[in-house]
């Protein structure tokens, strides 16, 4: 300890003063220079996040306390997250915070204390998670028979994949889309749930095809090595999968909360690929049963009833005597027809000649008819005659009337007609003053013009002056 600034002071004997900052960094140079890199086990305690990144916390036990701050880069990588009541392993070295006069352990990396304290925080996860409802049985989703397309979230390297592989490949031949992730270690948890969200991403017609089913495996190993799949954001995508998901991770003693939310757990990868594909040459063999028995139905079908077509056969009779009767029967029948109707133009004959019979003889009902005509004849002459004169005489004498009625007759005895263009005038209203017209005497007609005092003038050339006839007016 000699080294230090303070002691080769002391040694002197003779102790100069030291500012605040002198003293501060020779006790940073003392702590840093005895305690480079350190390892801490306690408990976490007073833990904060600040808006910059940085986590600053206590370590605890039973007889002291221990500031300590994870720089925000350091945060971020870290696998472990740390918790208030989380017993961890801090590795990192010791220094001093001069603004307060106080040490702290700078954390470079972070790790659960025992595997009882893991135990403890994946319960604890456990217990969360399944509050939430997301390990539910109603929630998973059966495994399609035969996917087309299988997607695998895995490490491409190791004997898993490979495994796989090989047992898709034996059972039945399917397409396989590998997303390959980290399966431990720092940023393994983020990679598994990306791709798990990274396959349901695909659309269904795309140009990656989307997988019809997905299994999320790795290798057995530790329970740190196993925590990637312990881890919430692994979790909460295989329960937002929608595609059916098979987790196989670890042995078949190894439990992660992954399984809990897929929709079937596998104890190995093996189990994996065997549960998600038939055996193809077991569905060829039971294809080839279930056809064997679909003949062998088909014919025990037709054997009852070919046997039951049989039975009911004999209860019938002989077609052939069946078609004798019938015949012997129409023979009859067209016999009887024959006769019935020779029966029928019989009776119609016989009534025809009994009407006959009670007609008169047309010779008589003829010279009855001419007898009868002659005598009309006889009084039809006379009256035919007769009827034309007095017709005759008639007319003459209607014909005679019609003249002493024209009027033409009484133009004879001087009077006179008097029209205009409407018609005959017979109302002194009607000779309008200026209007011309006509007087139509017995040998013709005059043309007149009616003047303002209401007298009638002759035109000036008459068509035919009557030299005896006098003005009506």
């Amino acid at each position: 300890m000699t080294d230090s600034p303070i002691a080769a002071h002391a040694v002197q004997g003779n102790l100069p003063a030291f500012s605040v900052g002198e003293l501060s960094l020779a006790i940073r140079q003392t702590l840093e220079g005895a305690f480079e890199r350190v390892r801490v086990r306690g408990e976490v305690s007073g833990l904060k996040r600040h808006g910059s990144g940085h986590v600053y916390l206590c370590l605890k036990d039973s007889d002291a306390v221990i500031d300590a701050v994870i720089w925000r880069t350091t945060a971020q990588r870290l696998p472990l997250r740390a918790e208030d009541g989380m017993e961890v392993i801090a590795t990192g070295r010791v220094t001093t915070y001069a603004g307060r006069s106080k040490y702290q352990l700078i954390v470079d990396s972070l790790e659960l204390a025992g595997e009882g304290a893991l135990l403890k925080l994946l319960e604890d996860r456990r217990r969360k998670l399944a509050a939430e409802g997301l390990f539910a049985a109603e929630r998973k989703r059966p495994l399609p028979f035969l996917p087309a397309v299988v997607g695998i979230v895995t490490s491409p390297t190791g004997a898993v994949i490979r495994d796989i592989l090989h047992r898709l490949s034996e059972r039945f031949p399917r397409r396989v889309l590998l997303w390959p992730v980290a399966v431990q270690g720092e940023g393994a948890a983020e990679q598994v749930a990306r791709a798990i969200a990274g396959f349901n991403a695909l659309p269904p017609e795309g140009a990656v095809p989307r997988p019809d089913l997905l299994i999320v495996a790795r290798g057995g190993g530790s329970l740190e090595d196993l925590w990637a799949f312990n881890e919430e954001g692994v979790v909460r995508a295989a329960a937002a999968s929608a595609i059916p998901l098979i987790s196989a991770v670890g042995h078949e003693t190894d439990t992660t909360l992954i399984d809990f939310a897929s929709d079937r757990r596998a104890p190995t990868p093996t189990a994996a690929a065997e549960m998600a594909v038939p055996v193809r040459t077991e569905l060829l063999a039971q294809v080839l049963e279930l056809a064997r028995r679909t003949v062998a139905a088909g014919e025990r079908v037709l054997d009852d009833r070919r046997v039951r077509l049989e039975g009911l056969a004999r209860g019938l009779p002989d077609p052939r005597q069946l078609l004798l009767e019938r015949a012997r029967q129409l023979d009859d029948r067209a016999e009887r027809l024959d006769l019935a109707a020779r029966q029928f133009l019989r009776a119609k004959d016989d009534g025809l000649h009994r009407l006959a019979g009670r007609l008169p003889l047309p010779q008589r009902e003829l010279d009855h008819a001419r007898q009868h005509l002659s005598t009309l004849s006889e009084r039809l002459v006379p009256e035919c005659v007769r009827r034309p004169k007095d017709a005759a005489s008639e007319l003459a004498s209607l014909g005679r009337l019609l003249e002493t009625l024209s009027y033409k007759a009484t133009l004879e005895r001087g009077f006179a007609v008097l029209r205009d263009d409407e018609g005959v005038i017979t109302s002194a209203a009607d000779a309008k003053p200026g209007k011309s017209g006509k007087v139509q005497l017995r040998d013709g007609e005059v043309p007149v013009l009616f003047a303002g005092d209401k007298s009638v003038r002759r035109a000036a050339k008459p068509a035919k002056p009557a030299a005896a006839q006098r003005n009506l007016f």
